[in-house]
Formats: C-alpha cells, sequence, structure tokens
C-alpha cells in the first residue's frame, strides 16, 4: 500500500509540473534565492521588450476574461536599421500592439542587427532567442532590411518553427522552407517578395492554416498592415511542438522537426458566443461574495435561442491539473468541432482555484442539471465527457461512477493510477469496485486517446505494461461493459496495443512532419464501445486531429432519461 501511494504521490508532482504554461524563457535558480527563476540575459542586440500589462501569473488567481494564457504569442521585430531602445519603442506604437497583446498575454521582442547590417550573426542571434524565449507561438516581423532578413534567412531556415511572418518592404528571398509558413506580405515589393511563401504552401492543400496574403498598398500605415495581418494570419494559428517530448518542457531549435500548426481559439468567427459563469456555490444568482464556481459555455449563436426542446447535444470539458479552464476549449479541437457540429460545450474550473472552489465529480453532475434546468433545448440523453491529463482521469471516472449521466466519455494523457490514488486523482481500486458492481448492468462507452512518448502519464512498452494507467482505464470499462477483460498484452499481435482491435487504422496526418494516428476499437457483440487511438512519437498534450476521432465516436450513443439506458445508432 505505501509503494501505491508513493507512486500516487509521484504522479500528483508530475501532474502538477505539467501544468506549467509554455512559452517560458530559459534561466536559473538564483542560489540563496529558493525557487525564484531569473531569466538568462538577451544578448545585447535586443533593444526592447513589451508585454502584456495583464501578465499572467501561474498558481495565481484566475482572470475569467479572454483567453487562457495557453499559446500566448511572442512577437520578433526586425527592423530596418540598428535602432537604440528608444528607436525601438516608436517602431512598436506605430504597429499599435498593445491591444493584440493585452488580450492574449503576448510579448513583443525588437532585435536590431549584431552589426551595421543583418549578418551570419544575426540568425544565431535570432537561434539564441528562439532557445531563449521557447515560445509555442512565435510571430516573426520585419522592416526594410529586417524584412529582407526574414525573407532571406529566417524563412528558409526556420520557417516550420514560426507560427507566422509579416515582412514590410523587404526584398525577395529564393525559397522558404519546404514545410511552409503562413505569412503576410505588404509593401512595394510584396508580389515579388511573396513567390516563394507561395511556392512553399502549395504542396499543403491539406492545411487551410497555411496562408498566405499580399498587401501591395505601399502606403498603407505600420498599424493598419498589423491589424490586418494580426485578423487574416497571425491570429488565425499557433504553432508548437510536442513530438517526441512534451511541449512545456522546451526544445532546441531544430531538435524535434517541424513544429504543428493549430487554429487559435477564435470562437466568434465559428459562430459561437462565449459566456463566462461565475456562480455562488449552490444559490444561483445567491450572495457574490459567496464562494463562487467557474465555468464557460460556448453556444453556437443559433442555438441559444428556439432551438426544439432537447435537441442540443452537451460536451464537457475538464482541463488538466492546474491548467488554466479555458486550456480544453482553446486546444484540445473540441472548438472547432462545436463550430462544425453545433452542439453545445461547457469547460468547468472542476479542479478549484484560489479564487474559485473545485467542483469534483459531484460538482460537475450538479453543474450539468442547472444546464439542463436552465437551457431546455439541452440534450439530457446526449451527454459527453472528457479530459486533459488529470481533467482525463477524472472524464474516465464519471463514466462509472456518474454512468447514469454520460452517454459516452473519453480522455486524452491520462487513465486510471493504482490504488486509491491521490488528490484530486481517482485510483483504480476504487472505480474498479464500482465497475464491478455495475458489471451486467450499466455499459459506457469510452475513448482513450493517448501519445506513446508521454513521460508524464508514460503509455505502456512491451516490457512495463503491468498497472499501467492506460490499461487499467481499458479493464476498468471492460469490467463494467460486460465485455472480456483483456489483462494480458501481446505486442506480438499489435506493437501498439498490445491486442487484437477491430476497425485498425493507421491515419498519416497534416501536422508536423506527418505525425500519425494508429486507432481500432473494442466490441461487445456488434457494438464497439472502447476506441483507443495512440498518437505515436506525441508527449503529453491535447493533439487536435483525435477530437475527431472521439467526436465520431461519441455522437452514436444517447443514455435514456428515464430508464438510464444506453442506446447505439450505428448511422
Amino acid at each position: 500500500m505505501k509503494k501505491l501511494l508513493l507512486a500516487a504521490l509521484a504522479a500528483l508532482s508530475a501532474l502538477t509540473l505539467s501544468a506549467q504554461p509554455g512559452g517560458r524563457e530559459e534561466g536559473r535558480n538564483v542560489p540563496g534565492m529558493g525557487r525564484r527563476f531569473v531569466p538568462d540575459p538577451d544578448p545585447e542586440n535586443v533593444v526592447l521588450r513589451v508585454s502584456s500589462t495583464s501578465p499572467y501569473v501561474f498558481g495565481g488567481d484566475t482572470k475569467p476574461q479572454g483567453r487562457s494564457f495557453n499559446n500566448a504569442p511572442t512577437f520578433f521585430i526586425y527592423p530596418d536599421t540598428k535602432l537604440d531602445k528608444d528607436g525601438a519603442q516608436a517602431l512598436v506604437e506605430n504597429l499599435d500592439m498593445q491591444k493584440v497583446l493585452d488580450e492574449n498575454f503576448g510579448t513583443v521582442i525588437v532585435i536590431s542587427p549584431v552589426g551595421e547590417k543583418y549578418a551570419d550573426a544575426d540568425f544565431d542571434c535570432f537561434v539564441t532567442m528562439f532557445n531563449k524565449s521557447r515560445s509555442g507561438n512565435l510571430k516573426v516581423i520585419g522592416f526594410g532590411a529586417g524584412a529582407t532578413f526574414v525573407n532571406q534567412v529566417i524563412a528558409p531556415k526556420a520557417g516550420n518553427q514560426i507560427a507566422g511572418i509579416v515582412s514590410i518592404g523587404g526584398k525577395a528571398g529564393k525559397s522558404v522552407h519546404p514545410a511552409g509558413v503562413p505569412a503576410y506580405i505588404a509593401g512595394k515589393n510584396a508580389a515579388k517578395a511573396a513567390k516563394p511563401y507561395q511556392a512553399a504552401i502549395a504542396a499543403h492543400a491539406d492545411e487551410p492554416l497555411l496562408k498566405v496574403v499580399v498587401n501591395s498598398d505601399a502606403k498603407a500605415a505600420p498599424a493598419d498592415i498589423f491589424a490586418d495581418a494580426w485578423k487574416q494570419v497571425l491570429g488565425k494559428n499557433y504553432r508548437y511542438n510536442n513530438y517526441m517530448h512534451t511541449h512545456y518542457e522546451g526544445a532546441r531549435f531544430g531538435q524535434y522537426g517541424s513544429y504543428e500548426l493549430e487554429p487559435y481559439a477564435d470562437w466568434e468567427a465559428l459562430g459561437i458566443k462565449r459566456l463566462v459563469v461565475e456562480q455562488p456555490v449552490g444559490f444561483p444568482g445567491g450572495n457574490a461574495s459567496q464562494a463562487k464556481q467557474l465555468w464557460y459555455e460556448y453556444w453556437p449563436e443559433e442555438l441559444m435561442e428556439g432551438a426544439p426542446r432537447h435537441s442540443v447535444p452537451v460536451m464537457v470539458l475538464l482541463h488538466g491539473n492546474a491548467n488554466d479552464p479555458r486550456t480544453q476549449a482553446e486546444t484540445s479541437g473540441f472548438l472547432q468541432l462545436c463550430g462544425e457540429e453545433r452542439f453545445f460545450m461547457v469547460e468547468m474550473e472542476w479542479q478549484g482555484t484560489r479564487n474559485f472552489q473545485a467542483m469534483g465529480q459531484d460538482g460537475v453532475e450538479s453543474v450539468i442539471y442547472m444546464l439542463l434546468d436552465k437551457y431546455p433545448q439541452l440534450d439530457p440523453s446526449r451527454i459527453y465527457a472528457e479530459g486533459l491529463s488529470a481533467g482525463s482521469m477524472t472524464a474516465t471516472a464519471l463514466g462509472i461512477k456518474k454512468s447514469h449521466v454520460f452517454a459516452a466519455v473519453g480522455g486524452h494523457s491520462g487513465g486510471l493510477f493504482g490504488g486509491m490514488g491521490a488528490g484530486p486523482f481517482p485510483g483504480f481500486e476504487s472505480i474498479w469496485n464500482e465497475a464491478t458492481q455495475k458489471r451486467g448492468f450499466v455499459e459506457t462507452p469510452y475513448c482513450s486517446v493517448f501519445g506513446t512518448k508521454d513521460t508524464t502519464v508514460p503509455y505502456m512498452t512491451p516490457d512495463n505494461w503491468k498497472g499501467n494507467s492506460y490499461l487499467n482505464a481499458w479493464n476498468a470499462y471492460e469490467q463494467m461493459n460486460g465485455m472480456p477483460v483483456v489483462s494480458e498484452m501481446d505486442f506480438a499481435v499489435d506493437s501498439v496495443f498490445g491486442q487484437k482491435l477491430q476497425d485498425r487504422r493507421t491515419i498519416v496526418t497534416n501536422k508536423g512532419d506527418g505525425i500519425v494516428m494508429e486507432t481500432g476499437q473494442l466490441y461487445k457483440g456488434k457494438v464497439p464501445m472502447i476506441r483507443l487511438v495512440a498518437v505515436i512519437g506525441y508527449g503529453h498534450w491535447n493533439f487536435q486531429p483525435t477530437a475527431r476521432l472521439m467526436w465520431d465516436f461519441f455522437k452514436h450513443y444517447r443514455r435514456d432519461p428515464v430508464t438510464k439506458k444506453l442506446i447505439y445508432d450505428a448511422k
């Protein structure tokens, strides 16, 4: 028992570390100053930093409005000529960026040439600053000679690790990295300078985020150029890397290949209205001084009023340990699916922060009942849940402990730890006992998604699969659903899943350098009850294309609101 407790506590520590946001700078802890983090100094030619006036503080109070800190943008600006701090400040002011910085927790870094003109040393400085900034959402802006440097040096060498380029008045380069890069090309040379960017993205027609916009108005003001570039290109995407490691652990330039390109959260463009709800605990409309719960509602606008009774499915999202409560809406891929499929989505602060109370499993259930009572258009037979990491563990537990509520559940990067669990993390033993009691009487479909190179919640290997948290989760659902419990893995049968699956597929995606998903299903009779999705070589985080695989699995199931029996529709 002591070993199980120690293992659970170690897992708790790992999950706490996993909550740290990306975009942190490299630096050091200073002896005698505890765990205080001091960034390494910038090179001398980095002449200015401008940041959001509303900085995010990890572990601090949740600020409910706006986007989360996840994928906050960093802007590297290369001026036409060598500038001092005052000149750099004037350049940034001419771009009128502060609103974008404040709404997105952004940072601007102005980088003058190392010498009098841009040369090889400037790319070395770019690499230094890239490694130092650790940004998963790096945007590069160049003016004049700085734009020429971006076009001719940075775009061909680093385009696959940059989320967007703005080139203003620069000369054309010969090529752009074959992976392509989203770009906004402006100024008198725009049409010619854009051609290498256009050629690079032509080979990636399956990736709509790879977009090149040309603005040939040589008289356009810098502020107008930036505003249009943000609207059309920069604000549409982020790029980060989670391949062969986990993105918040950081990576050196070129270490893990091309970075994944993903859509940045933009609910308005999807025809979705987001509501921020701060609810006094147990008392709707009660005393604002009482402890409060927090959740975010995402409504396809046409469904907020006038949708038929019980016509709108419900997707519950649960963030990872100590993550911002917008994490899943903004990084899982379900926001984009909500825009396509038109269902209601709610992300809850289930774990609690310093200023919002934890919900726990009972609180999640209570909030769902409040939502069903408030919005008669919501369908009580089609309620689904998914989560990330600790949220995945919680969703996994909810599908068994609250099986009367959910028609299907799933999770990304989390299963069930052994023993009774620790802190907010449900353990295998109690879940197994409830699954055993319900065996033969209750069914809940389950979708398990994971990266095979996750070191925070590791996936099993041929030499180390016994007691693995993912296998624990699969077995718990096999037990409750009245299926054979496959507790012996044989990787000669399937090198990824260790057992024979039906509907086995390999899916090559357009993310990174072609990240691969492996998937298959376990059936009960003629009904698929468990879907497994492995993202090969992936670390501990969401992989957005898996949201489609999970939703396409979920939408076949509903639960009768009266009898609580599961209903499967193969169509």
